[in-house]
């Protein structure tokens, strides 16, 4: 037994956030499930007798919340000590550092008297001449910034001090520059700084430049604690000097131009600002740094003559070079996501530039862009590449400092593949905000992209600390807007009105966080915000208790949609916001339960019945039946309870005829395509989810597989079966929405079905299914790993293989599908029965195999479809030595996926005049396909 982990505010170690409450969180490591007791000690760095201590408990919760006074730039040391009954004491030990707190910053914002310099430096030089024992520097920009030392990079965070509204919201680093200090010695602090989101052009729809600000600022101090106790503060003054950088250009969007031959000279007295600092907040941002390093995988020549590096994987970030041109020798670096016709591509990227362009100095060294990031698989270069190899370039890949939760891996390659594109797609638009692409102008923080994708966001990473920093986003600019979410935050001080399911991401993600991790101080945070978004539904609604008369996105980028060209869907736009008004109304009456609100608990109580009774007497025919007959609105209706008891089946049944009539693929769009493979894996329709699931033509998720997609695409067709990409426009190539499919695998497939707030009680339900019979997963969940694996179909008694690893402080309750009072299941080698009930397991690893009452493998029928048999091609030559009726989508082949590709065979031969299998001929098709399994893969 020992203590894996320990969480301060679900952030290990952190350094000068903002510490408005305190909760640790802890992973116990065991093999073993015991009685513990628990005990939680606090002090205060270098010194000896505790500032907090609790009692030895047993405790089953694996977290403390506790209120403490905390001082300014102090560390605090925790000790965390479990006792169990084997006698033995394990301590662990982690730490957590104040930065400013309520203190307000003694420095002064400090400038270059020109404000058009596009990378303004800044100089402090001091001598240092007592030991030091440590020293910190607290500083912050308006613009991007990097700072050094002694030419020392100082840490290793990138694009600080991140995104926010900079007129409310400035966040300030902690940065620990002990080792870099020389005693003795001169000491040289530079700071450099670029427009970066808070001068540069930015925003929707073409952007604009300086909308925070047209002046690049910074402010800092250094503290210095010396062994002698005594100490000393260097602050920015007009003791510091500036001066104008290498950088010649940069912004988001543009790139960032770098002149390596310019000298750096010409220091002249800053100029002080008296820019408010009232605005200057501990961060709550996790830093931004370069997650992952990829190399080349190989190098193009275009049919154009281009020279292109191909780094096999779309991604975020930026690129590096080892510089081995000549004096003066220029080199510019052009990124995109896709290859047209073997061509360079860059046009669905808009009005950003998105290059990074290097006059040499002729020094060999690594070179990279350092205020700006691009969205990129592909680079090309223009410049002398004589004497460049692969091994000179590298993909640096950058988003915020989250760590991944889980592996999954399947027997199916192109499901494996779609997997990793998903996280790829968050890893490349958690960049301090969650951003719907990181390539084109855009990199917006749309909340309906966000709100969607919430969930499978946090079984994917660890995002609690990454969202509490953007929640606070969007509380900051209700304030502005009287309680309206805007369409993405920061608004960047744009006036779009909000909208439904974009909106709710301010009831949804809270709610669906604190489902996730068990922490309530995320409801009590953004509980005012919750209301006053629904409040404000209340005000510009039309129709009492449903939202109508508002602009609305509806089922965004659907496929159902009757306005050609139009991007949204069909479904009502009313009937999602309605539903959505609810729900919201309904998380606020559920918060306000937990947080002991009872006053609100009534008006929200009323509220969401109102609503609800509203929505069924609009939509809802007196016999149960749902009025809109679309995908997304039958799923809804299902996934949020619309529908009374006694109605569910009969609209499932419409639901899976609407699918029917769509040739058994997906028409959704942002809003339906989370919840369709939920709502038919709950309504014992599974095999019909696997199926749209595993649709490998369009739309599905492996369309884009089978093209090469490493990242999910905005549009299913972003990219067209030729490969050209779609004409329609708003093609980014990297945009997670649709990969929200992945909460239903997380839930149905591999089977982590349902869980206690914080995961102490866990629900293991997998829904078995031929096609995808190995299935090899595991998860960091808040409390500890939990791992799955399984084997269906294992041998010809058709057993079941199943493998879990229960964490410590974990309960696990297992349902194992197929089974009845009499099935003997062996765990860990001893036979136990069901009695129809499931199966509680606690820490510990467990073998278990059972003989289902009824086989998973799938034969066809006389009624599959000849777009499912064309996919077998031993079932093809089989059905071809009998009769040659398939010879027609062999001369046709995009009848495949047409009409005539919807028809079984019988049915091809009864209603196509072109067509005739003789009756023989068709008893023994009938006989094979009745008699051939459905691959598995």
């Amino acid at each position: 037994m020992y203590i894996s982990q320990i969480l301060i505010n679900h952030i290990d170690k952190p350094m000068g956030f903002l510490f408005d409450k305190l909760r640790i969180d802890f992973k116990i490591e065991s093999q073993n499930d015991y009685d513990i007791e628990k005990q939680l000690i606090i002090y205060k760095d270098k010194i000896n007798f505790p500032i907090y201590q609790t009692k030895k408990e047993n405790k089953k919760e694996q977290f403390y919340e506790l209120s403490l006074d905390l001082e300014p730039m102090t560390r605090y040391i925790i000790e965390l000590i479990i006792y169990n009954t084997n006698g033995e004491k394990i301590t662990g030990k982690s730490w957590f550092e104040t930065g400013k707190l309520s203190e307000e910053m003694n420095g002064n914002w400090i400038g270059n008297s020109d404000k058009n310099l596009q990378n303004t430096l800044f100089k402090k030089e001091f001598n240092i001449t007592k030991k030091v024992k440590s020293a910190r520097l607290y500083m912050t920009a308006l613009g991007l910034y990097e700072s050094y030392l002694n030419n020392k990079k100082i840490g290793d965070e990138i694009l600080a001090p991140g995104l926010t509204d900079y007129d409310n919201i400035v966040q300030l680093q902690t940065y620990d520059i002990t080792s870099l200090l020389q005693e003795k010695e001169k000491n040289s602090l530079i700071i450099s700084v670029a427009d970066g989101w808070y001068k540069g052009n930015f925003g929707f729809d073409g952007g604009a430049d300086s909308i925070f600000g047209d002046h690049q600022l910074a402010i800092a101090e250094i503290h210095i604690w010396y062994q002698d106790e005594s100490d000393e503060i260097l602050i920015t003054d007009d003791s510091w000097e500036t001066t104008s950088g290498q950088i010649s250009h940069s912004s988001i969007y543009y790139g960032e131009d770098l002149d390596l031959t310019k000298d750096i000279g010409n220091w002249k007295k800053v100029k002080l600002s008296n820019h408010k600092k009232n605005i200057i907040t501990d961060r709550l941002s996790l830093p931004i740094k370069i997650k992952d390093k990829i190399p080349v995988k190989t190098i193009i020549k275009t049919p154009l003559g281009e020279t292109v590096l191909d780094f096999g994987q779309n991604q975020a970030g930026w690129l590096e070079f080892f510089n081995k041109l000549e004096y003066g020798e220029k080199i510019k670096f052009e990124f995109g996501e896709i290859l047209q016709n073997g061509n360079f591509y860059r046009d669905n990227l808009r009005a950003a530039r998105a290059a990074f362009e290097v006059t040499s100095d002729g020094i060999e060294k690594w070179v990279s862009p350092h205020f700006t990031y691009f969205g990129y698989r592909y680079v090309k270069i223009t410049g002398n590449f004589s004497k460049f190899s692969k091994e000179d370039f590298i993909a640096n890949v950058i988003f915020s400092d989250i760590r991944e939760n889980i592996y999954i891996k399947t027997n199916n390659k192109k499901v494996n593949q779609l997997i990793s594109n998903v996280m790829w797609g968050q890893k490349s638009n958690f960049i301090d905000v969650p951003t719907d692409c990181p390539q084109r102008d855009e990199r917006l923080g749309w909340t309906g992209d966000a709100n969607i994708f919430s969930n499978t966001a946090m079984f994917n990473m660890d995002v609690y600390a990454f969202y509490n920093k953007w929640l606070r986003d969007i509380r900051n600019e209700q304030i502005k807007f009287n309680g309206m979410v805007p369409l993405y935050v920061p608004s960047m001080k744009s006036t779009d009105k909000g909208a439904a399911v974009w909106g709710d991401a301010i009831t949804f993600i809270p709610w669906n966080i604190y489902n996730f991790y068990g922490d309530l101080s995320i409801l009590e945070s953004n509980y005012d915000s919750m209301k006053s978004w629904v409040n404000w539904i209340g005000k510009q609604t039309i129709h009492k208790n449903l939202w109508k008369g508002s602009f609305q996105f509806g089922d965004w980028l659907a496929l159902d949609t009757e306005t050609p060209g139009s991007p949204i869907g069909k479904t009502d736009g009313d009937f999602i916001a309605s539903i959505y008004y609810y729900y919201s109304a309904y998380i606020i009456k559920e918060s306000a339960v937990l947080l002991e609100k009872k006053d609100d608990v009534k008006v929200y109580e009323s509220l969401s019945e109102s609503i609800l009774k509203e929505i069924r007497s609009e939509w809802v025919t007196p016999n149960g039946k749902l009025s809109l007959d679309t995908q997304t609105a039958l799923s809804l209706s299902l996934k949020f309870p619309i529908l009374v008891q006694q109605h569910k089946d009969r609209n499932v049944k419409e639901l899976v005829k609407r699918i029917e009539l769509d040739n058994k693929h997906l028409k959704t769009g942002f809003v339906g395509t989370p919840y369709l493979c939920q709502v038919l894996s709950d309504n014992n329709q599974h095999a019909l989810a696997v199926d749209l699931f595993l649709n490998e033509d369009f739309p599905s998720w492996l369309y884009a597989v089978n093209l090469g997609a490493t990242t999910v695409w905005e549009r299913w067709n972003s990219v067209e079966p030729d490969g050209k990409i779609n004409p329609e426009g708003m093609n980014s190539l990297n945009h997670y929405s649709i990969g929200a499919i992945m909460e239903w695998f997380y839930k149905y497939v591999l089977g982590i079905n349902s869980f206690s707030p914080g995961f102490q009680r866990v629900t293991i339900s997998p829904n078995f299914d031929y096609r995808l019979n190995s299935i090899d997963g595991s998860m960091d969940t808040p409390i500890g790993k939990l791992k799955i694996s399984y084997k269906v179909e294992v041998n010809d008694l058709h057993k079941i293989e199943i493998n879990i690893s229960c964490p410590f402080g974990m309960i696990i309750d297992l349902n194992l599908p197929r089974t009845n009072k009499s099935t003997p299941i062996s765990i860990n080698k001893e036979i136990v029965y069901t009695d129809n009930k499931s199966i509680m397991l606690k820490t510990g690893e467990y073998k278990i195999s059972y003989i289902p009452t009824l086989e998973y493998i799938e034969y066809y029928k006389v009624d599959t479809k000849v777009n499912e048999i064309i996919k077998n091609k031993d079932l093809v030559k089989k059905i071809g030595k009998i009769d040659s009726v398939l010879n027609f989508f062999k001369d046709n082949p995009d009848e495949v996926n047409g009409f005539l590709g919807t028809m079984s065979i019988e049915e091809l031969s009864e209603r196509m005049p072109f067509i005739n299998v003789p009756s023989k001929n068709m008893i023994k098709i009938n006989d094979l396909l009745k008699n051939t399994r459905i691959l598995s893969n």
